[in-house]
């Protein structure tokens, strides 16, 4: 262990005028007032990202043939499974047409691991991942 005194991590007096100084002659970055309006880039680029073509409740209601990602992933709340397919792979075996909640429960259900007997209980819930 080093017995330094605490000062030699804090600049000099020196130091710390000349600090000042520069922040002086240095503009301040220009903020945008509370209640001015969002440039148009602003707006173009928000609605060009590919996550703000659907909320998760749209995306659960489309059908298998309009989702556009490559990988599917689905987890269960309870048991904290993650369940994964390609989406040309759930056309294949459930077809186009498929909504996507009801695949997802499928592919829970076929796995699941907490059964207890009870209807309201059995099965896993299921929690839509986005990748």
């Amino acid at each position: 262990m080093i017995d330094r005194p605490a000062s030699w991590r804090m600049p000099t007096p020196k130091q710390m005028e000349k600090l000042a100084a520069q922040a002086v002659g240095r503009p301040a970055p220009r903020a945008a007032a509370p209640d001015a309006p969002l440039p148009a880039e602003y707006w173009e680029s928000v609605l060009k990202d590919p996550r703000a073509e659907a909320t998760g409740a749209q995306m659960r209601q489309r059908h298998l043939s309009e989702i556009q990602r490559h990988v599917l992933r689905i987890s269960c709340r309870r048991c904290e499974r993650t369940v994964e397919i390609q989406t040309a792979d759930a056309v294949r075996l459930y077809g186009g047409n498929a909504i996507w909640k009801d695949v997802a429960q499928r592919l829970l259900d076929n796995t699941c691991q907490q059964r207890t007997g009870r209807h309201e209980e059995d099965g896993c819930w299921p929690a839509f991942e986005t990748p």
